[in-house]
């Protein structure tokens, strides 16, 4: 990507896009295009269209997604799968029809059947059945990739897929609806700190073993990879470790502060029993992860604590 190329990222304001659209200015970028989801609703694909007839990028990072944890997954499955499959159709063909140099797709770890091996390697994919509280979500994520991987197979399209692990960081959603495991385990052993309450309360048996990835080392592996890789087979994004949800939980509490009893509620889901990302590619390519998880956790709650009573406290 030249510096001054026009570049687009849908989805800006989440945490993914947020995260490239700060690693693009670092790099030196500035004709960046964005537009919230007020401004250019992806679903709507004549609005879609419009906006690629009037902007004309050359590069799309296409970040956005409708995202949730285990209980929004599985409460809105109809939800999270039209709204997923139709923004990253109408942006994916958009792409091609307006001649955009080069696309990357972000999708997501649950892609990767239910039982499949461990570390989750990239040919696992379409092995196996799904996690069956994501399903619909993994479909979507899946038709992502099949669609960038048909459109360079029928019209010679530079369209690229990433697979991120489970991530964490800057403009995370810490609503407990809704939330991923870690910000959600944030807020919960923060507001009982504060709240001086004997106990907090978890899903699950906390036996899960889960890998986490700082947005930002998934944004340097993005612009890395939009630099660098041209293949058509997608590439997982991760650190090639993980921790179990109990030890996960035993570590965001020491780095809170808090004194109280951890109990978990075994009669929640526990999802899938193990997901690591093989990151073998990737890091063949050339990328390794950088943020330990300890360093990237108490950096992340410095700026929740700091911006508890404004942003959270309030809702």
């Amino acid at each position: 990507m030249e510096l001054n190329a026009k570049i687009y990222i849908a989805g800006h304001r989440g945490m993914v896009g947020s995260a490239i659209h700060r690693r693009l200015i670092h790099e030196g970028f500035t004709n960046i295009v964005t537009r919230s989801s007020q401004e250019l609703d992806l679903r709507n694909q004549s609005a879609v269209k419009e906006f690629f007839d009037t902007e004309k990028p050359e590069y799309v990072f296409l970040a956005a997604a409708k995202v949730g944890g285990i209980w929004a997954n599985n409460t809105y499955r109809g939800t999270f799968l039209y709204d997923n499959l139709i923004l990253q159709t109408n942006v994916i063909h958009e792409a091609y029809a307006h001649n955009v140099k080069k696309l990357m797709f972000l999708g997501s770890s649950c892609i990767y059947p239910k039982m499949a091996p461990q570390p989750l390697k990239e040919e696992y994919l379409l092995t196996g059945t799904l996690e069956p509280t994501n399903e619909p979500y993994a479909i979507a994520k899946i038709a992502g990739i099949k669609m960038c991987e048909a459109y360079r197979d029928q019209y010679g399209c530079n369209f690229i897929s990433v697979m991120p692990t489970n991530l964490y960081g800057p403009n995370d959603n810490y609503d407990l609806n809704n939330s991923h495991v870690l910000p959600a385990m944030i807020r919960k052993f923060h507001e009982a700190k504060i709240n001086n309450l004997p106990f907090v309360e978890l899903w699950g048996s906390g036996s899960p073993l889960r890998e986490f990835l700082h947005v930002d080392d998934l944004a340097a592996a993005c612009y890395f990879l939009m630099q660098t890789y041209n293949g058509k087979e997608f590439v997982n994004i991760g650190t090639g470790t993980d921790i179990s949800i109990a030890k996960l939980a035993i570590l965001i509490k020491e780095i809170i502060g808090y004194n109280g009893e951890t109990r978990w509620d075994t009669s929640k889901p526990d999802g899938t029993p193990r997901k690591l990302m093989s990151v073998g590619k990737l890091n063949a390519l050339g990328y390794t992860a950088t943020i330990s998880l300890e360093e990237g956790i108490r950096s992340v709650y410095e700026e929740f604590a700091e911006h508890y009573e404004k942003n959270i406290a309030k809702k």
